[in-house]
């Protein structure tokens, strides 16, 4: 249900869009519900699975990430999710974001509860704050997974492969290094905060050392991506002017959503039968391109 609000009212080049949804006649015979979206051949998983990409291809799928989510997060939405198989991709290398399965509307009027507990992300790509459990999460979040995929887009291999939760801490600390004063103090789990002062010292690792192939710039935009604290984490506006990027950056062509999204009703946990009215309600919606319909997320 709120992958089908968001992407009915999100228009982006670098989205992924719905181009219908079947409907039935009646609320009672739907049993399924089946959306046509545009053909892409590949994903990113995909295709870092059979070749290497060239520095303009880098730059170029990476462009596309960002402006699509600068148009994102402009609507006030959190993917949650950014990973290579949710990078769908063409034949002439278009690149469109998809799933926006575990998206959630960053409404600061709302208070979102349970809103940090709940699963966010594939574990490789998964900010440090969301498992230390920080002062709340932010847009930041996303940044870091796009940060994860170009170092994946730089070597073929995830930068951070964990087995489990503290795997995934000690991969990031093994790349990083440890963290500040500065970053400890975000973490509010005292255990988490803890953990990290009772380890043993470790340096920040060169990104020229993990990746001595890549353009320069490239790496200097990805320690700005991969940044341990979140407050100091490159915004995606600041990332799409970065002089990586310099070739493709406009941002007369880089649109915004036209308002943000409010929450209106929490989705989480509805009787099967209300959600099953709300779906049935978008697909009318869709189908008549009726404004009237409440506009709730």
């Amino acid at each position: 249900l709120r992958e089908i609000k968001i992407l009915t009212r999100f228009k982006h080049e670098n989205i992924i869009d719905i181009r219908d949804i079947l409907r039935v006649p009646s609320i009672e015979q739907m049993k399924d519900v089946y959306i046509v979206q545009c053909l892409m051949e590949t994903d990113l998983y995909k295709l870092l699975k059979t070749q290497r990409l060239s520095n303009d291809h880098i730059c170029y799928f990476l462009y596309q990430i960002l402006r699509g989510l600068k148009y994102i997060h402009s609507a006030n939405v959190l993917h949650r999710d950014l990973k290579p198989s949710n990078l769908l991709l063409n034949t002439t290398c278009d690149l469109k974001i998809c799933d926006f399965g575990l998206a959630r509307v960053a409404d600061p009027e709302h208070d979102h509860t349970g809103f940090l507990t709940e699963y966010v992300a594939t574990r490789w790509y998964r900010a440090p704050e969301i498992m230390l459990n920080s002062k709340g999460y932010t847009k930041s979040i996303d940044i870091w997974s796009v940060g994860c995929i170009l170092a994946e887009m730089l070597s073929n291999r995830p930068i951070f492969p964990g087995k489990h939760y503290l795997d995934q801490l000690n991969h990031i600390l093994g790349v990083l290094g440890s963290p500040s004063q500065e970053d400890l103090e975000c973490i509010i789990n005292e255990k988490a905060r803890s953990y990290l002062q009772s380890l043993p010292y470790k340096p920040k690792v060169p990104w020229s050392r993990l990746f001595p192939n890549a353009d320069p710039n490239a790496l200097n935009l990805l320690g700005k991506m991969l940044t341990f604290n979140p407050h100091n984490r490159i915004s995606v506006e600041d990332a799409l002017a970065h002089p990586y990027l310099e070739q493709y950056y406009d941002p007369a062509d880089e649109p915004v959503a036209e308002e943000p999204f409010r929450i209106a009703m929490e989705l989480d946990d509805l009787p099967k039968e209300t959600l099953k009215r709300l779906i049935f309600d978008e697909t009318l919606r869709f189908n008549h391109n009726d404004n009237n319909l409440p506009d709730a997320m």
